[in-house]
Order: structure tokens, then sequence, then C-alpha cells
């Protein structure tokens, strides 16, 4: 005996109708709209809703009625009836056929503003236009810390999309990310990310370089190392060779000093909701990242350590050096332990010895980045949240805070006051 999976139907040369329905929003309309079509024997094509404001939009396609039941005259009136009796307006519009299948080429578009305004919405859609691309679909995906709207494309290729909105994205002030559409976006399951202003406010070695009375030579240093005017190895030393005679005792006192990044327990803590693994690399040291680790809950970690003998830091690291080249390797290592492609990781940093990990990665997302750095990732992300890079992947801040109140969790962010922008919480 064999079985066969039933085909779905074909409605290529069918008659069908469109009925849009617009008006107030109140319960009971869908349910009211399909009981009217019911009478005519209709097939159901596709439904799409949409309520803005507390005014709904409800579209249905539908096979035209039985000719043994009624006219397609006949149902118009009886839809518009409907309509009118709930204080609704009705539009029916004849054709033949389901909807027009999307173009080859897709992708979403994650556009983050603070605010977002009508002229660069405006060039946005234009540039998309502009590639050869059909906007499919807006919706928004959240309102807070900063509004980030989402437009799904077709009919032209991701490469080509993000670098035409790249300029758009600099001219206009706001973050657009873009990225391939399919399976494999909801299928990245590592995020690996730097530490030092990233996961966190600060950068550790000048913390420690505060204790030692040298802070603002061991700033100096590293911001020309974060631009990449210097080898990363070379100024590491340098700065550490600093901290030689200091207690270690002030470990503790830098770990209580470090901040982290407004969103980044929201950011983890969804992150491992979902089911993927989290990790950092650092170019800092593993005195602060293991205690990271541990309170986040993070997979993987790997940084430089600081050499202690005697109860005193030498000024030296002990070990192989997390630098640039060594970050997009530890990359390598995790996905690999994790089980994960490497086209289905994502990394965030901000820096100049972030740049290979950011490649390498299937989705390089540059967090309030130095300019060398936006220009080369994938992706920036230039307002000071870091759970925004769930946006990238999708994740609406509705369901992020439905997940919070299932689980009784502080979310970090209250609601947005007067301004607009909403009071972060980095402890």
């Amino acid at each position: 005996m064999t079985t066969s999976m039933a085909l779905p139907p074909s409605y290529a040369d069918t008659p069908t109708l469109l009925v849009k329905i617009f008006g107030k929003d109140r319960p009971g309309i869908t349910a009211g709209l399909f009981d009217t079509l019911a009478a005519y024997g209709v097939e159901v094509v596709d439904i799409e809703q949409l309520v803005t404001r507390g005014r709904i939009t409800l579209c249905a396609l539908v096979t035209a009625p039985d000719a043994g039941l009624a006219t397609e005259g006949e149902l118009r009136a009886t839809v518009h009836n409907w309509a009118e009796s709930m204080r609704l307006e009705a539009e029916i519009i004849s054709g033949v056929g389901d909807n027009h299948p999307r173009g080859m080429g897709r992708s979403h578009v994650t556009v983050l503003g603070q605010p977002l305004t009508a002229d660069s919405t405006a060039a946005i859609a234009a540039s998309i236009t502009a590639t050869g691309g059909n906007i499919d679909r807006i919706f928004r995906l959240a309102k807070y810390p900063v509004l980030a709207v989402e437009f799904d494309v077709s009919g032209t290729e991701t490469a080509e999309l993000r670098t035409a909105l790249a300029m758009e994205a600099a001219r206009y002030g706001v973050d657009i990310a873009v990225v391939a559409s399919g399976l494999q976006r909801r299928a990245q399951r590592l995020v690996v990310m730097d530490v030092d202003s990233t996961l966190i406010q600060d950068e550790v070695i000048e913390l420690f370089a505060a204790y030692a009375g040298c802070e603002e030579e061991v700033a100096a240093v590293t911001t020309r190392a974060m631009r990449g005017e210097l080898d990363f190895a070379e100024s590491l030393h340098a700065r550490v060779a600093l901290l030689a005679g200091l207690d270690v005792s002030v470990v503790e006192k830098v770990r209580a000093d470090v901040r982290l990044t407004p969103g980044a327990r929201t950011l983890v803590r969804t992150l491992k909701r979902l089911g993927y693994q989290v990790g950092v690399v650092s170019g800092g040291f593993t005195q602060v990242t293991d205690a990271l680790q541990e309170e986040l809950g993070l997979d993987f970690a790997s940084a430089n350590t600081l050499e202690v003998v005697d109860g005193k830091l030498t000024g030296r690291v002990t070990g192989e050096i997390v630098d640039r080249e060594g970050k997009a390797r530890l990359l390598r290592r995790f996905a690999t332990e994790a089980g994960v492609p490497l086209g289905q990781t994502v990394a965030i940093g901000d820096g100049a010895n972030d740049l290979d990990m950011l490649n390498a990665a299937g989705l390089g997302v540059a967090f309030n980045a130095k300019p060398v750095v936006r220009k080369a990732a994938h992706t920036a992300v230039n307002v000071p949240f870091l759970d925004t890079v769930l946006y990238l992947l999708g994740i609406t801040r509705d369901e992020v805070e439905a997940a919070d109140d299932a689980d009784g969790v502080l979310a970090e962010y209250g609601e947005a006051p007067a301004t607009g922008h909403p009071e972060p919480s980095t402890r």
C-alpha cells in the first residue's frame, strides 16, 4: 500500500476576489467577515491583517463564489452591507489567481532610528527601488530604546542592497542592517562579542591604570591601537608594563568598577532563551572576563592573563596573546566546539582588533565602532544599547518583554519617558 501527500490547490486560472476591510478595530471583525463569506462557498487563498493605532486593515484573497450558490454581485452586496453595519469600509477587487510570486534575491533590511524621520524613510525606500528591489512588507520591531523597523525586500541581491543603503545610513545618521532572508537567519546559534567598549562601557586596562596613576598615558595608547594605528600586541605589552607593582587586590576593585553596556543583560538573557551559545573574546584580561562569564552565564570566554607573582602584578601577560588574529581564531574555535557553522555566527565589536573576527563571522556587527571598523563590518549599530542587536536577528521588543514577564525578570528599561528615550540600567 502506498500513500501520497496531498498537493496544495493551484489557483493560477481561478477567478479570485481581493476583499479589503478598513476601519476602527474591535473584537469580532475577522470572524464576522469570514462568516459573511462562508455563505458563498469561497475558498481562502491568502489573509493579511494589520492593526495600527486602533485602525484595522484586513485583506482576504478568496475564490469567486460558487456559481450554483450566488453571483459575484450578490457577494459584493452582502459584504458591503455587513461592513456598513459594522461602520467599516469595504473594497472588493476582481482578478485571477494568487498573489504574484516574490522576486528572487530576498533580504531583511532593519533600520534603527533615534528618531527615524520621514526624510530618511523616503530615501531608504527610494534606494531599495533604485536597486531593482520591491518592498513586500514593513513592520515595526521595537519602539524603544530606539525605533526599529524591518523591510522585507525581494528582487535584488543582498550585497548590492547593502552597498546602496550604506550610503543612505551615513547621509541620514540611521543604522541599517541588510541580511539575506532564509532559514539561516534563525539558525545563527553562536554570538561572540568583544568586551571593552562593547559588552562593557569601560576599557579594563584603563581601570587598572587609574590605580597605577598612569590612566592618561594608557588611554592615549589604547585609542591609537583601537584606530589601527599601532600593533595591538606591542601596545598591549607597553601598557601592561606600566601596571608593574600593583597589588593583586586591585583586581577586585576593577571588577567592581566595571559597568555593563545598557542592554547587555537583556541581549545575553534573550539569546540564551533562544538556544544560542554566547561567548566573549577580549584583548583585556581573564581577571575580569572570568567574572563576567560567571555573572552572565556565558558559554565561552577568552582573554589575556595578567601575570601575578608574590601578590603583585609583574607588568607582563602570560600565555598566548589575544590580538586581532587571535580573536578570529577563537571565533572559529568556539564555533567548532559549539557545532555551529561559521556562516551562522554573529560577531560584535568596536575596535580595529575586532575586524578579522567581524569579517570571519556570518554577520559582523560594528557596535559604536571606530570609522575604520564601521566601513569594514557587515553592518553598524551606533546607538548605546547592546540589545538592539536582537532586532538585526528579527527578534521584536514585544517578544523580549513577554519572555521577561513570564520569567518574572526585571527589565533593563522602564517605559520610555516624554523624551522618547528610556533610562538605562547598567548593573
